[in-house]
């Protein structure tokens, strides 16, 4: 690992294992050197993972399974694909993939914001409980599945079953959309809506789609009743 005074610190991931470029990063991070560079980083799993201080962390590559997961606080940029799992258990800070990311993006998030430049896997923003994940492309089967809280923005299309059984939340889909899951409903997006999705696409870079279609939960499922039998049926 090399450094530059309290500026910049950056780990050749070649000959390290996981747990050595993670406690690396830790250690950059507790110096309070803002930036750190991980080269070589060959698409390994869990780059990333844990990280609980605001440092900015750029891999330069492609990362594989739950990159960035369990975090609270730091800025990762991916300068290529990641894989399943990106993201997963966020707390807090920002995550930016500048090309795909493979199933479960997002999933279970509390906050933060989760950026993919290219499009997403299957059940991507699964069990959001807060936060943002905006898509420039588009999402797999079921993305917004079980949705709890939070946005999540596809600009390009939504694959079927998109934010099946979602309790809360809003999903807004660009493009179109294969099959709506159980129990929501499509609607415009309003004033407000509009506001805030074209300052979030510009604050992102993002091509703005024509229109966008709002997705929200349809609340027949909030509470059970043997009188919406048919309704649990369906949607079990």
């Amino acid at each position: 690992m090399s450094g530059c005074g309290a500026i910049t610190a950056t780990i050749d991931c070649g000959k390290l294992t996981i747990r050595q470029i993670n406690e690396r990063i830790r250690e950059v991070a507790a110096k309070g050197e803002p930036v750190v560079t991980l080269r070589h980083p060959q698409a390994r799993h869990n780059l990333a993972v844990g990280i609980l201080r605001p440092v900015k962390i750029i891999i330069e590559g492609s990362a594989g399974y739950y990159c960035s997961g369990m975090v609270d606080g730091p800025t990762v940029e991916v300068k290529g694909n990641a894989g399943w799992g990106l993201a997963e258990g966020m707390m807090q800070g920002a995550v930016v993939v500048e090309g795909h990311a493979g199933n479960g993006a997002a999933a279970s998030i509390r906050g933060g914001s989760v950026t993919v430049h290219g499009d997403a896997g299957a059940r991507a923003g699964i069990a959001m409980k807060g936060g943002v994940l905006a898509i420039q492309g588009s999402a797999g089967i079921m993305a917004g599945f079980m949705m709890q809280k939070g946005t999540l923005i596809i600009c390009g299309d939504a694959g079927p079953g998109v934010a099946d059984s979602m309790y809360a939340g809003t999903v807004f889909v660009g493009g179109k959309i294969a099959d709506l899951g159980a129990d929501t409903e499509v609607s415009s997006p309003s004033a407000q809506d509009a506001a805030f999705l074209k300052e979030t696409l510009a604050r992102l870079g993002f091509r703005p789609p024509s229109s966008f279609q709002k997705i929200v939960s349809a609340r027949k499922l909030w509470n059970f009743s043997s009188h919406e039998l048919a309704i649990w049926k369906q949607a079990l």
